[in-house]
């Protein structure tokens, strides 16, 4: 491990490599700068204390001088060495959420940690920065969100993130147990974006459908089997051959993690059909890779248009298989399961149908009653 004076120009020179790499500082004891493959740069300490190697971010390069990061380690040094605590009010929130990142990535799929990163830079970070991690608020909370009004969809999905670095700093000793200030953040109310296909709208499409299947197989495949399975459009295009066994899917790395999909036999018999010339299902011409996500919205988006369905995603075939089993009579928590939703909160936005389904069969149940009883 390089060691060396640490000043504002050496840190400003350092290169990333393959792999990260510290530079200890010569001058204070503990104290280095951590370079990652990306470029970027953290300062952090690194010490022992009663047999325990302890290391922290102090913060980012990006956004403090050597100087200050230095001052900054200082003091939590000398609070590790003084009580074993580094000192919740002297550090600054991005400190704390740096590490959070860093400790907790692995809980989050790579895509859904970008994704995170993106809400945190973008809509947590300029808020929040500088303020010591002990002293936020739920009032200060309350009037962040209540600043993004204008972003609904940003606001709501940046709220679990600032949730996750709150709860993280309770368990890593930074803020009083319990005392996570997101909660009781109510979310904001949008339109839902949810489109369920009426059985008109699935007769036009099958009938679109069926004009397609020569000329496109594939992606005409692709399309009834999210109508059949309620998978995510991920899910499919990308499913290996090796995860359909059994006449179930044994999808290894679902957006929930792994899980296993019961299929209709309609589902099974558009998949039996399909050549074998690839470990995908559905391969990309060269077979190398699984066929593009791009191309299956193209080919979506024309045969949608000719269906009359222009406000229809892909996603939405998903939301219509979960409509049809509400409306048949299948119970909240087996829909979620259909779907692979691990919280079965996701699943409630369906219960509406539910209950249009049972008014409509009291209706019935009445009428039938009601002319008997005549």
């Amino acid at each position: 491990m390089a060691t060396t004076r640490l000043t504002q120009a050496r840190v400003e020179a350092l290169r990333s490599r393959k792999a990260s790499r510290d530079v200890r500082d010569a001058g204070l004891r503990g104290f280095g700068v951590r370079v990652y493959p990306t470029g970027r740069k953290c300062y952090f300490i690194a010490t022992q204390f009663e047999g325990q190697r302890i290391w922290k971010i102090v913060g980012d390069a990006d956004d403090m001088s050597t100087g200050e990061a230095r001052e900054q380690a200082r003091t939590m040094l000398a609070a590790l060495r003084s009580d074993g605590q580094v000192s919740s009010e002297a550090l600054p929130f991005e400190v704390v959420a740096e590490e959070v990142f860093q400790r907790y990535a692995r809980n989050w799929k790579p895509r859904t940690l970008a994704v995170n990163r993106g809400y945190y830079a973008n809509q947590i970070l300029p808020w929040f920065r500088g303020r010591p991690i002990v002293g936020i608020t739920s009032a200060d909370v309350r009037e962040w969100f209540a600043s993004l009004h204008e972003k609904p969809v940003a606001a709501d999905r940046s709220a679990p993130v600032l949730s996750v670095i709150m709860t993280c700093a309770e368990t890593y000793g930074y803020r009083p147990e319990g005392s996570n200030p997101c909660r009781g953040i109510r979310r904001y109310r949008r339109k839902g974006r949810e489109r369920f296909l009426s059985e008109e709208e699935i007769r036009r499409l099958g009938r679109v459908l069926e004009r397609h299947e020569g000329a496109h197989p594939m992606y005409v495949a692709i399309i009834r089997l999210l109508l059949l399975t309620g998978c995510r459009k991920r899910e499919i295009v990308t499913l290996r051959w090796k995860e359909y066994r059994e006449g179930h899917l044994h999808l290894a790395d679902s957006k929930t993690g792994p899980r296993m999909v019961w299929l209709s036999s309609p589902a099974r018999r558009i998949l039996e059909e399909q050549p074998h010339r690839s470990q995908w299902v559905f391969p990309s011409r060269s077979a190398g890779n699984s066929v593009g996500m791009s191309s299956v919205e193209r080919s979506w988006k024309r045969m949608r248009s000719e269906a009359g369905l222009k406000d229809v995603r892909l996603h939405d075939l998903r939301h219509t298989f979960a409509s049809i089993a509400v409306m048949s009579g299948e119970n909240i928590l087996t829909v979620g399961r259909l779907l692979g939703h691990n919280d079965p909160g996701t699943t409630l936005k369906y219960t509406h149908l539910a209950r249009d389904a049972v008014a409509e069969a009291a209706e019935t149940v009445g009428a039938v009653l009601g002319g008997s009883a005549a």
